[in-house]
C-alpha cells in the first residue's frame, strides 16, 4: 500500500479538488425530518443517518471527509457506535477518513490511542487522526511510529483557527513563536517519513484559514507537510485566505468546511433553491460552489488529473 501522503495526493488529483468535508452533526441543526426523537438513541440514529446521507451527497465530488468525534461522543456509547459506522461507510464509498479527535498523551497511552485509531487493522480504521502536540515531542512519537507501520497519517495542531489560539501559540521563546517552533518540529517529522522522491510525509499540520499571514509563513516552514486548513466558510475564511497553503501544483493542502456544507439547506441561496426537504442537494450544491471558488482563486486550479 502507498503511504498516506501518496494516497492523499492521488485522491485529491483524481477528484480535482482539495475540498475537505467536515462531518459535524448538531441535533438542533439537522433537517427537521431527522429531529423526531431527541433521546440519546434517537439522536445517535439521526447522526448516523445524516452523516451517511451527507457522504452519499458528496462522495463523487471530494476525496476526504473529517468526522468530528466530539459530536458523537456527547451521546455516549450509542454515539460512538454511530461514529464507527460512519467511518466504515465513508471508506466503503472510497473516501479517505480523517478522524478529528485531537488526541495527545505520552508513552504507552499515546501508543494505545495510535493503535486504536490508525490503520486498516485498527478498531476505528481511520486513515488519519488529528493530534495535539503540547505534551511534548515524545507525545507524537507513538503516533508517528503507527503512521509508518500502517501507512496512515496524522495532522498536528500548529496554528489553530480559534480566536484564543494566540494565548499559547503566539507566545515567543528566544524570539521565536511557539507555533513556529512547533512547525519546525512537524517539518522534521514530515521529512523523516517521506518515501524516496516524495514531496510530503505522513505528518501534516493544522493551520487555520483565519490567520492568512501565519498560513503563508508556515507553508514555507513546512515544505514536507500537508496542511489541514480549518476556518473556511462559517468561520470567515475565503479562497484568498487559503491560497498560500498550496504548493505551485495545487497540492499540499486540504481546505475544510463543515457547517457551511452540512447545513447549507438552512442558508441562502440554498435555502430558497432546495430547503430542508432536499438538504442533500443543498449540501452537494454548496460543495460544488466551494470547489469552483477554490479552483478560481487558489493554486488548486492547477491540479492535474491522473
Amino acid at each position: 500500500m502507498a503511504n498516506f501522503a501518496e494516497r492523499l495526493a492521488t485522491a485529491v488529483q483524481q477528484k480535482g479538488t482539495p475540498t475537505l468535508v467536515g462531518i459535524d452533526p448538531r441535533f438542533e441543526q439537522l433537517p427537521p425530518a431527522l429531529q423526531t426523537d431527541s433521546s440519546l438513541a434517537g439522536q445517535a440514529a439521526a447522526f448516523e443517518k445524516f452523516s451517511c446521507e451527507l457522504i452519499d451527497a458528496i462522495a463523487d465530488l471530494v476525496a476526504v471527509v473529517k468526522p468530528q468525534a466530539a459530536f458523537f461522543e456527547q451521546l455516549g456509547p450509542l454515539g460512538m457506535a454511530a461514529l464507527a459506522k460512519v467511518v466504515t461507510y465513508a471508506r466503503q464509498k472510497g473516501l479517505l477518513v480523517i478522524l478529528d479527535c485531537k488526541r495527545g498523551d505520552i508513552g504507552s497511552t499515546a501508543e494505545a490511542y495510535a493503535k486504536a485509531y490508525l490503520g486498516d487493522d485498527s478498531a476505528w480504521g481511520a486513515d488519519c487522526l488529528t493530534v495535539s502536540p503540547y505534551l511534548g515531542d515524545d507525545s507524537l512519537t507513538p503516533f508517528v511510529d503507527q503512521c509508518v507501520a500502517t501507512d496512515s497519517g496524522i495532522f498536528v495542531l500548529v496554528k489553530t483557527s480559534n480566536p484564543g489560539s494566540g494565548t499559547l501559540q503566539d507566545l515567543s521563546i528566544d524570539g521565536e513563536t511557539i507555533y513556529r517552533r512547533m512547525a519546525a518540529h512537524v517539518e522534521s517529522l514530515a521529512a523523516a517519513t517521506k518515501n524516496t522522491g516524495q514531496q510530503y510525509g505522513a505528518v501534516g499540520a493544522v493551520v487555520g484559514a483565519t490567520y492568512p499571514e501565519q498560513l503563508s509563513e508556515l507553508r514555507e516552514v513546512m515544505p514536507s507537510a500537508w496542511l489541514l486548513v480549518p476556518g473556511f466558510g462559517s468561520q470567515g475564511g475565503g479562497p484568498k485566505d487559503v491560497a498560500a497553503a498550496f504548493d505551485p501544483n495545487g497540492l499540499g493542502a486540504l481546505i475544510n468546511n463543515s457547517r457551511g456544507l452540512n447545513f447549507a439547506f438552512a442558508k441562502e441561496p440554498y435555502k430558497s433553491q432546495y430547503g430542508a426537504a432536499k438538504w442533500q442537494d443543498a449540501s452537494a450544491a454548496a460543495t460544488r460552489d466551494m470547489i469552483a471558488a477554490l479552483k478560481a482563486d487558489t493554486p488548486a486550479g492547477r491540479l492535474a488529473a491522473i
